[in-house]
């Protein structure tokens, strides 16, 4: 009983912490555009660099960016947001930094410390948030979310970090967790009234249409609903911010 008060505890200061950092004037003034996807990619991949890319432009086109905090490509997706105001260059740089130790394992002390490297070289990177969870213990929150809101109970942290991103969510290619991610929030866009529906943008026609294809799933559920207008299928990152931008 006494875990289970002190965890509800923590997770509601985590929540007012939250609802402070969001109304004030920084935050309230940029809408929130989450970015889900895979935890299992690793640095100095492909998946990785185009996730830090998507997170580099959304930041530099006035969104604030928000994760599930963790490693993968919502830890690049925080690092493309970090760094939206440094050079071309000093992003290679970085990503080259972070591709010396591809994972957590076996060494999250390791991983932990490339990362530090990097702030420790850009020491005023652009604000981020990341939303993790003790279920996922094993995995450690990543370095560059400026702001960390870490909840015991996974279904809160998945809705609430779903209902903050009112200027819409990008789904890059992943597995369970996030196909999760996508009809939930397809749920509540699918129920909700018509102001209250926002963007949803798939990455990677291959991936949401033949690999896990939730994309015929969700264009069902959408059809004839106000979300039909608000579901986006793109091959690239690129086309998901001009997406993103015509909203």
């Amino acid at each position: 009983m006494d875990a289970t008060l002190a965890s509800a505890l923590h997770d509601h200061a985590i929540g007012d912490a939250l609802d402070e950092l969001t109304r004030s004037a920084a935050w309230a003034r940029r809408s929130i555009v989450g970015v889900m996807g895979g935890h299992a990619a690793p640095r100095g991949s492909l998946e990785f660099a185009e996730a830090a890319r998507l997170g580099r432009l959304l930041a530099l086109d006035g969104h604030s960016v928000a994760t599930g905090g963790g490693p993968g490509a919502m830890e690049a997706a925080n690092l493309g947001a970090y760094l939206s105001s440094a050079s071309d260059g000093d992003v290679q740089g970085a990503l080259a930094t972070l591709a010396a130790v591809p994972g957590f394992r076996p060494s999250v002390s390791a991983w932990a410390r490339a990362a530090a490297d990097v702030v420790e070289r850009h020491p005023d990177g652009t604000p981020s948030l990341g939303i993790p969870t003790w279920f996922y213990g094993h995995e450690p929150p990543n370095y560059f979310a400026t702001h960390i809101a870490k909840y015991f109970a996974n279904a809160i942290r998945e809705a609430i970090l779903l209902e903050l991103c009112h200027g819409g969510i990008v789904f890059l290619p992943g597995a369970a967790g996030t196909v999760q991610e996508i009809f939930q929030d397809a749920c509540e866009n699918y129920y909700g009234a018509r102001e209250k529906v926002a963007p949803m943008v798939l990455v990677g026609r291959r991936h949401w249409e033949q690999e896990y294809p939730a994309w015929p799933m969700l264009r069902s559920l959408a059809a004839g609903r106000a979300m039909a207008d608000y579901i986006h299928l793109v091959d690239t990152v690129d086309e998901a911010v001009e997406v993103l931008k015509e909203r």
